[in-house]
């Protein structure tokens, strides 16, 4: 099954009310928020993402580390419904319901949410017209400017951010700091089910990477059953935001999982050892 531009793809409420899939056990055990079923992603020219499970349960946080090259943010990318990104095989779930078919924005209106490694800049848009569309589509209420902006107000003070923001256009001259910030303000309104944070400690200094990290600390604080996927090259940002599992992907395979302790034990001894898994794996 491959997932490209000319696949017919199921509007989002009959993808949301067709056959669900059976992942609660006998034990009536809550459904994952998210769940990935052996996943493989590629490109025109090649595959990158060979077989990929995981699953995280609502309030959790899982961290996938691995090094550059690995597949991480194509792993993200296509969770995130990137069309550029073909998937060859393999399921996603969002609360039970496959998306794997769903284009991006009804991934979104689902409450699925992609903060982007390198965020684009839209000249003209201001950052309260963008959520004000954005919302409107995620929950089908037509809010009025002014309510909108009210409820940007608490945010922008619960994230100690300046009132102008709000007015600013959508990243246009933002410093690094300034766009992962508006991401993080982004993920507070919308309230998605699953946040997918593509390297959001990426270009950061201590000081702001702190900052970004105390920010996603309080949406979770208001949101404790959102879960998050948060994608890593480094242990540092591990170190504000405690990861319930942590993956290990090499060459497009999780080659390891292990509780918070392993980003420690990664920081220490790299990933060399883990690059030999993956050449053994796909012997």
């Amino acid at each position: 099954m491959e997932n490209s531009d000319n696949t017919a793809k199921p509007d989002a409420e009959t993808a949301m009310s067709g056959q669900r899939h059976d992942i609660e056990s006998m034990n009536n055990e809550p459904a994952p928020a998210l769940e990935v079923k052996d996943l493989w992603v590629a490109t025109e020219d090649r595959q990158i993402v060979k077989g990929v499970s995981l699953a995280i349960y609502p309030g959790e946080l899982h961290a996938i580390m691995g090094p550059n090259g690995s597949g991480k943010s194509t792993l993200a990318s296509a969770i995130a419904g990137k069309p550029s990104y073909h998937i060859t095989a393999g399921k996603i779930f969002l609360q039970g319901t496959d998306i794997t078919e769903m284009s991006p924005d009804e991934r979104g209106r689902a409450g699925l949410f992609l903060a982007f490694q390198y965020p684009e800049e839209i000249p003209g848009v201001t950052i309260l017209q963008m959520l004000k569309a954005a919302l409107t589509q995620r929950t089908g209420k037509n809010y009025a400017a002014f309510e909108l902006r009210l409820m940007l107000q608490d945010a922008l003070r619960e994230l100690h951010m300046d009132p102008s923001f709000a007015d600013r256009y959508v990243n246009e001259g933002f410093s690094g700091g300034e766009k992962k910030r508006s991401e993080i303000l982004q993920l507070a309104v919308l309230e998605p089910v699953v946040a997918i944070l593509d390297e959001t400690d990426s270009g950061l200094d201590i000081d702001a990477l702190r900052i970004v990290a105390e920010g996603i600390e309080k949406v979770r604080a208001h949101r404790p059953e959102m879960a998050i996927l948060l994608i890593t090259h480094y242990q540092r940002i591990l170190r504000y935001l405690k990861p319930d599992k942590v993956h290990v992907l090499v060459d497009g395979q999780i080659v390891a999982s292990g509780a918070a302790e392993l980003a420690e034990e990664l920081e220490q001894q790299g990933y060399e050892r883990f690059l030999s898994a993956a050449v053994g794996k796909t012997q």
